[in-house]
């Protein structure tokens, strides 16, 4: 057979073929060293585990007793590698779950041939087996994950698991619904997801009132461009049907013309200005339905008050949200330069400053003023217009977060603690006091860890195992800057003119 490449060709491909076979064999060679090694910190955390078991048997023996040792140990290694110990509690009680459960799993990732998404899958999929069913899930799990990629093999996994429960579905789901639970994954550039855990019926009911709230708000945006003179008025000279006659599916007429309010009549400017306002709405479907959710839950009145009476609502719907803010008064006045000091958001970082602006104009609750020192930022002073409790607020605004090494809880949802008990002669003053969230609050009493508090709110841990760790405030950011002559002129320049455009005073 004749062959029509070219010699010089066929050797530069036979060449680049070895070079990426190389690189392939490189990263089989990392993931088998990765894999080991992964392995080798599984059993150093069932380690772990083990330890403050024997920590726990040491004390009276209870479950409370066993979770505090679990605590201070991963409170321990996390201090040691400035991890998070509520992350590492985590890790250690998998570890213990997998090296006690799933041998034959550990044994696989170990010697390289499945992956961590398969450990992942399996852990998760067998969540909810009993023990004395975990054995022969292993076995099966395991010689699943070692045939195919993650994508593959997770449906099998899932009906492994599934076959492998002794209990049936519906007893299962009795059980699962106590796991009802709502959390916050904090996310990049000023957002976050707000996960709610529900049974299905409920979370696709959700749903589905959020879709027809937001087709309803979406239909009326339609109409109100399509009828200039008069909203609510189909092109075709026909009145819209109601939202509520869904009968047919989907309302393809769109929103009664009741659902514009007053601008239905378009008998005043004002009413004008309220068709306008709708018709420039261009959120999407998605956007509607996350603004109508936060809506709902921020200012709706729970059906289901069991503080209600016969003569009138009862006190949930007058519970309000609370966050913790802290606003530069330079970057509200100078909003060009909000990257040098941007707004905070305690406890998780950064926010724009047209929300912080947004929130500091609709809220009615007092703002406190936090004087801080010029050079270090450290806070010297509060005041506030309202009389508050002012040793708190000033304990609450120096540490702005728990202060627990790698804790970011918001001061605002923590304890104020005395570091020397109160019991054992401690005096309840600023250099005494400092912001500790309910989990660390109950290490320091109940563990070995212990802690003292030096000058200006400094904080030093000592561990179990003898190691020290000093946590300070979060210092404010340094004022003033100094600088040349000339500079504020070129800001009023580059923001538009003025020092604080049309914002207005500071809200404090």
């Amino acid at each position: 057979m004749l062959s029509n490449v070219a010699p010089s060709a066929a050797g530069a491909g036979a060449a680049a073929a070895a070079a990426l076979a190389a690189i392939v064999r490189g990263v089989q060679r990392l993931d088998a060293a990765i894999a080991a090694a992964e392995a080798e910190r599984v059993r150093l955390l069932h380690q772990a585990w083990e330890y403050a078991e024997a920590m726990a048997a040491e004390q009276r023996p209870s479950v409370a007793a066993q979770d505090m040792a679990l605590r201070s140990v991963a409170w321990e290694i996390a201090a040691a590698t400035n991890a998070s110990d509520r992350s590492l509690q985590r890790q250690i009680t998998e570890a213990a779950t997998l090296v006690r459960h799933y041998p034959d799993t550990l044994a696989a990732r170990e010697a390289g041939t499945i992956s961590r998404a398969h450990v992942r899958q399996i852990l998760e999929a067998g969540a909810h087996l009993p023990s004395r069913a975990r054995p022969a899930f292993d076995v099966v799990a395991a010689a699943i994950a070692r045939t195919g990629s993650p994508a593959r093999a997770r449906a099998r996994i899932l009906a492994a698991a599934e076959a492998a429960h002794p209990r049936t579905v519906t007893e299962r789901h009795r059980d699962a619904r106590e796991t009802r639970a709502v959390r916050v994954v904090p996310g990049a550039d000023g957002m976050s997801q707000l996960i709610a855990t529900l049974p299905t019926p409920l979370a696709r009911a959700v749903e589905d009132r959020l879709q027809r709230m937001s087709r309803v708000i979406m239909d009326a945006r339609r109409d109100a461009a399509r009828a200039p003179s008069a909203p609510g008025a189909s092109t075709d000279g026909s009145r819209t049907g109601a939202a509520g006659d869904d009968a047919h599916g989907a309302n393809a007429a769109g929103a009664d013309d009741r659902s514009l309010g007053p601008a239905a009549d378009d008998a005043s400017g004002t009413e004008r200005t309220n068709v306008d306002a709708v018709t420039a709405d261009t959120r999407t479907a998605d956007q509607i339905r996350a603004d109508v959710l936060t809506d709902l839950l921020l200012s709706g009145t729970p059906a289901l008050d069991p503080t209600a009476t016969a003569d009138g609502p009862g006190t949930l719907g007058a519970i309000r949200a609370r966050v913790q803010i802290t606003i530069p008064a330079l970057s509200m006045l100078r909003p060009a330069r909000e990257n040098l000091d941007p707004a905070e958001l305690v406890g998780h970082g950064p926010i724009d400053l047209d929300l912080a602006r947004r929130i500091a104009q609709a809220t009615s609750t007092p703002w406190d003023r936090v004087i801080t020192h010029p050079l270090t930022g450290a806070v010297l002073h509060t005041d506030t217009y309202h009389r508050t409790a002012a040793i708190d607020r000033f304990i609450r605004a120096r540490d702005r977060t728990c202060r627990a090494p790698g804790c970011a809880l918001p001061a605002i949802a923590c304890e104020v603690d005395h570091t020397q008990d109160y019991a054992r002669g401690g005096p309840t003053v600023v250099g005494n006091l400092a912001t500790l969230c309910q989990r660390h609050h109950s290490m320091k009493q109940f563990t070995a860890w212990r802690v003292e508090q030096l000058p200006d709110g400094v904080l030093r841990w000592t561990s179990p195992a003898g190691y020290e760790y000093t946590d300070r405030p979060v210092p404010y950011p340094r004022a003033p800057r100094f600088e040349p002559d000339g500079a504020d002129e070129d800001e009023r320049e580059e923001d538009g003119g003025g020092t604080g455009g049309d914002m207005g005073p500071p809200p404090f």
